[in-house]
């Protein structure tokens, strides 16, 4: 009854106050640093796959050359087509994408943005804005514009909401911004227009981009259809100039490419480790000091009876108690973080509960490795030394 009824691990946390606030502080900047890292991490990812997440199919066929979409390689689009040859084919839809030079209308300065193209008649990408505005991408030398670009390309978004007429140049050619659609940003792409799949080709008409070749193929499938066994049946009888992939596969692809083939992903993933160990080594001193500073009363309690492993749960104790405190301004702290940053780089880096989770566990883990090794010390207390 007596241990049951005396906190304390919390006592003696909380009787040195200006340390106890030490090793929060230290825990709480290192769930921050743990979670803006992987938060932009993740940022990277989501930005990276936004495109192909929106892809009204069930399979996409690109290049066997293909990267990723800031490294695209056409394929003939006859290979699409053969497609609809094979059973459990229901439609297919080819897409363009590139990139091209737009000169902001306000100061006239040209900047990259990555153009999509496709047929309007055809339902290819599930994306808020593009259904209400496929009568005007019909339209010759007409885009819809991407809300989620970044502001160097002009103020388009305003001028489009407050009903004005916008027009500006994409690759020297006069075109209509005609509306707005919601996709975002990503590390390689810095806004995004959609256009016909005519309207693409007049952008490239010096030549740049040859007639017949598409980047994307999407296929949908029959209700019925077994996707995986079309996507073998398409896989063994298709040339090998092509790849068939689901829409799952592709997505991971494009993860796989930024998370091992850049040195983005590593770096980001490196910052969060460098997190916990930073948040380890603050909690281990915090407890190596609590430990060092009460190792005579720890040896009176063993003198009265108590157990070796009490006191090491005492130790264990005060980890979880800063771990779970420093997690909430650490965390609290973070969301301000992510609107900063999202405001900043309009990239969609959000807080999830998966990745609050994740950092509440790993926090954990992080105060009781430092109470482990600060156990050691621990041990030392024995009564016929401090007596």
């Amino acid at each position: 009854m007596f241990r049951k009824k005396i906190p304390l691990a919390w006592l003696q946390l909380s009787r040195e106050k200006a340390r106890m606030a030490v090793a929060l502080a230290g825990i709480a900047f290192a769930d921050v640093l743990m979670f803006l890292q992987l938060g932009i991490r993740d940022a990277l990812f989501d930005g990276a796959v936004a495109l192909h997440q929106s892809l009204e199919g069930e399979i996409v066929l690109i290049s066997s050359d293909y990267k990723a979409l800031i490294s695209l390689d056409q394929f003939s689009q006859r290979r699409l087509y053969q497609t609809l040859g094979f059973t459990g084919v229901k439609s297919v839809s080819p897409i363009y994408l590139d990139s091209v030079y737009w000169k902001n209308p306000e100061n006239k300065e040209s900047w990259g943005i990555f153009v999509i193209g496709f047929n309007p008649e055809e339902k290819v990408l599930n994306l808020p804005g593009i259904k209400e505005n496929i009568p005007s991408l019909k339209q010759e030398n007409t885009v819809l514009f991407d809300r989620g670009s970044r502001k160097e390309f002009g103020q388009i978004v305003n001028s489009i909401e407050n009903q004005q007429a916008i027009q500006t140049e994409l690759n020297n050619r006069r075109i209509n911004v005609v509306g707005l659609f919601n996709l975002g940003t990503s590390f390689g792409v810095n806004g995004n227009v959609i256009t016909s799949d005519v309207n693409f080709l007049r952008l490239f008409n010096s030549g740049r981009r040859q007639y017949g070749l598409i980047d994307f193929g999407l296929i949908k499938l029959e209700d019925d259809a077994d996707v995986n066994w079309v996507l073998e049946n398409l896989r063994s009888n298709l040339p090998k100039d092509v790849k068939v992939l689901s829409k799952e596969e592709l997505i991971a692809k494009e993860k796989s490419f930024w998370n091992a083939s850049t040195p983005v992903g590593f770096i980001f993933t490196l910052g969060a480790i460098i997190g916990f160990v930073v948040g380890a080594v603050i909690v281990y001193q915090i407890l190596y000091s609590d430990v060092s500073d009460h190792l005579p009363e720890y040896a009176t309690l063993k003198a009265m009876g108590f157990k070796s492993s009490y006191l090491l749960t005492l130790v264990f104790q005060e980890a979880l108690i800063l771990a779970l405190i420093g997690f909430i301004p650490g965390f609290a702290i973070s969301q301000a973080l992510y609107l900063i940053t999202r405001q900043a780089t309009l990239l969609p880096i959000l807080m999830t509960v998966e990745r609050a989770v994740f950092i509440f566990i790993v926090t954990n883990i992080m105060c009781s490795i430092s109470a482990l090794i600060a156990m050691q010390k621990l041990q030392a207390a024995d009564p016929a030394d401090v007596f």
